[in-house]
């Protein structure tokens, strides 16, 4: 076999080095059909070594715990990534030999397999193996048309097809099945980088992806004309957001209920002066601006120190708009007081029109609601605030955008 592979090796290496623009439409199309075929092909050939690599206990004589950290090391995978793939080839090695013979035929590919094998599992449960058999070949069929996901909804109802009078059954059994699966692959994986970023990975089961997709949904939407986050990057700031409001509440375990207590040691004068970072009590650094938008409504406990390294402030959070205060900024502004933005109270941070840093008070004539997309904007904008003659807030938008500078509200709070 090691010497195939190495003549296959060699053939796709070559076909690597060709270039694809001279070839025609009709055998550009069939290339990538073939290449596609050889890949599932070569997926059937990988799990069977795996298996015979599990099978032999080969991990834990060369040192490893198991076979799922030895392919991590070995293949640089993830942990999950390797248990699955461990599981398919257990999988295919003991169950109806169609699905492994579907892969290694290139009818089929690896995702297309695993959903197979499901569920399969699940009539073998119900059913005897002629039914089985059955089914393996309807699922196969179904394979040329249908994506993993498709086919994975499909192949809930199969008994329909290949036995009708136990599908009723058959389909709770299946779907215990699912929420069994759903709950031994659930994942959240955290990987720090070394820049301070936060790197998330995961499966979430099918009870937590509908919460989560009904917390982070509605947050995710563009907030106004200027918002011109990715999708991305408006789901990252809705989980900031989320996270925010959930360290605001009472209900969290110890060390909890409170917004998050951040310790940033920085320069009180260089502060002042705009000019001074911060460092977390991580170790990592922040830009004198993201030092200033936290200081207006996060609870970090600030340790300010003088020019000559003495303490002048650890842990006093009086310029925090909290309580009576905030409920009053909340009453007049009731939500996102930047133009055209629709976010409501809960999502908002409270802002120092007059920076706390720069000697401004923290008092209701100072401040302003702002959702955390235009909390950043402000910092890092030219659009600025202050109070109209009736004591409500208005933006004053850069020259580019308006020429004549005049003020806008947010009208979509008020109602007239």
């Amino acid at each position: 076999m090691v010497e195939e592979l190495a003549q296959a090796d060699d053939a796709i290496a070559a076909c690597a080095e060709a270039p694809a623009w001279p070839l025609p439409e009709h055998d550009l199309i069939a290339a990538l059909d073939a290449a596609h075929r050889l890949q599932q092909r070569l997926a059937a050939v990988t799990l069977t070594l795996i298996r015979e690599v599990d099978g032999r206990g080969i991990a834990r004589t060369q040192g490893a715990s198991c076979t799922a950290v030895w392919l991590r090391e070995r293949l640089r995978l993830t942990i999950p990534a390797a248990r699955r793939l461990i599981d398919l080839a257990t999988a295919l090695n003991t169950g109806n030999p169609g699905i492994r013979q579907a892969l290694a035929d290139g009818a089929i590919s690896q995702d297309q397999a695993r959903v197979i094998t499901d569920t399969v599992d699940t009539v073998n449960r119900s059913a005897d193996a002629e039914t089985a058999d059955k089914a393996v070949g309807v699922l196969v069929d179904w394979a040329s048309q249908f994506d993993p996901t498709h086919l994975r909804k499909l192949g809930t109802r199969i008994l329909d097809h290949v036995a009708p009078d136990i599908a009723d059954a058959a389909a709770r059994a299946a779907l215990d099945a699912e929420a069994r699966r759903a709950t031994r692959d659930r994942h959240l994986t955290l990987s720090e980088q070394t820049d301070g970023r936060l790197r998330l990975t995961g499966t979430l089961d099918t009870e937590t992806a509908a919460l989560f997709r009904a917390a982070i949904d509605p947050l995710t939407a563009p907030s106004g004309p200027d918002d011109t986050r990715s999708p991305g990057q408006r789901r990252h700031d809705a989980l900031a957001d989320i996270c925010r409001l959930t360290l605001r509440t009472t209900e969290l375990p110890e060390h909890g209920g409170d917004p998050a207590q951040i310790v940033i040691t920085t320069n009180y004068d260089a502060l002042t002066r705009q000019l001074s970072s911060g460092t977390l009590d991580t170790g990592l650094s922040l830009t004198p601006e993201a030092v200033r938008r936290l200081a207006c409504d996060a609870s970090i406990l600030p340790a300010v120190l003088s020019g000559t390294g003495q303490v002048l402030d650890v842990g006093r959070q009086r310029r925090l708009i909290t309580g009576p205060l905030r409920r009053a900024l909340v009453l007049r502004d009731r939500g996102c007081a930047f133009p055209g933005c629709d976010r409501p109270p809960r999502w908002c941070h409270a802002h120092h029109i007059h920076h706390w840093a720069d000697g401004g008070p923290t008092s209701l004539t100072n401040a302003v609601l702002l959702c955390g997309h235009h909390h950043r904007h402000l910092h890092h904008s030219d659009w600025t605030v202050h109070l109209g003659r009736d004591g409500h807030p208005e933006f004053t938008p850069p020259a580019w955008l308006d020429p004549e500078q005049l003020p806008r509200r947010n009208h979509y709070h008020r109602r007239t």
